[in-house]
């Protein structure tokens, strides 16, 4: 990929947490957390820095990787309120350890920009929230668009979501690699469909979760997959100036994916929404 991995090929980004549960008891530490300081401004932009990285000098060097990703932070300005939308579901008032009047965000949409010679100029956006529709982490990557060749064969408007060619990436539940275009419909009408070849792996039983990786880590000392406290810094000042600033809460229903106002976020494209995967149902 890397060949088309920078600013001339990729049109967006967007990074997708979401989430089925609520807060499971939790309230009176979400009251001092929200959706920005619970996951986007750690997890959500680890997964941009991963994403978006130079190669590091040194494949074997921790510390390579991890300069590398302090990089990416620093290239990106702070938020501002025009940048961020904030969500919260209706009944999260009624919550135990919810105040009455809490203002909490439990849904977040961002929009960001890097600064940089490999991606500027495309638009990245982030969103979690919790009582979405599935459990599901993950990258979309869409392509630019490449010009029609036969009138009807591709489609005329990004209304169309994805419409461009992509690159998926599912971090979780399962992990799945999916590369989605649009090719000939069989037969003699010049018509298109949109196809997608994945490469997905289910997690054996005995295979280690997340959390037992990182105390894996811990106990030997390994720091790869831990911050290292200057990125810790500059993920606080992304985030940072919109945490303080007023910003508007828009309530949605649990089941949605989230308030209608984030549409206009990524206008005139449109969220791409995360589709279950087929089997037995999932647990909330």
């Amino acid at each position: 990929l890397e060949p088309i991995w920078n600013r001339n090929y990729v049109r967006s980004v967007q990074i997708t947490m979401a989430e089925r549960f609520g807060l499971e008891g939790r309230g009176a530490f979400y009251e001092q957390a929200g959706a920005i300081r619970d996951v986007v401004q750690n997890h959500l932009l680890q997964v941009l820095a991963n994403v978006t990285m130079e190669p590091p000098v040194g494949s074997e060097d921790v510390e390579a990787v991890r300069d590398e990703k302090v990089k990416v932070l620093k290239a990106i300005p702070p938020l501002v309120p025009a940048d961020v939308i904030r969500g919260q579901f209706r009944g999260y008032l009624k919550e135990p350890g919810v105040s009455t009047a809490s203002t909490v965000e439990t849904y977040a949409a961002l929009r960001l920009e890097i600064r940089s010679w490999r991606w500027q100029g495309v638009p990245f956006f982030i969103r979690a929230g919790k009582l979405l529709p599935v459990n599901r982490v993950e990258v979309v990557v869409t392509l630019r668009r490449p010009p029609p060749i036969f009138s009807g064969l591709l489609p005329q408007t990004v209304a169309a979501v994805p419409g461009a060619n992509y690159i998926r990436f599912r971090l979780g539940p399962d992990l799945t690699i999916a590369l989605g275009a649009m090719v000939k419909r069989p037969g003699e009408e010049f018509a298109g469909d949109r196809v997608e070849l994945l490469a997905s792996h289910q997690p054996e039983p005995d295979e280690p979760d997340a959390y037992e990786q990182l105390l894996g880590d811990a106990l030997r000392g390994e720091p790869f997959r831990f911050a290292r406290e200057d990125y810790v810094e500059e993920a606080w000042r992304i985030v940072d100036p919109v945490l303080k600033a007023e910003t508007a809460l828009f309530p949605y229903d649990p089941g949605s994916w989230g308030p209608r106002e984030a549409d206009a976020l990524v206008a005139p494209e449109r969220w791409n929404d995360p589709a279950p995967v087929p089997g037995p149902p999932e647990t909330p």
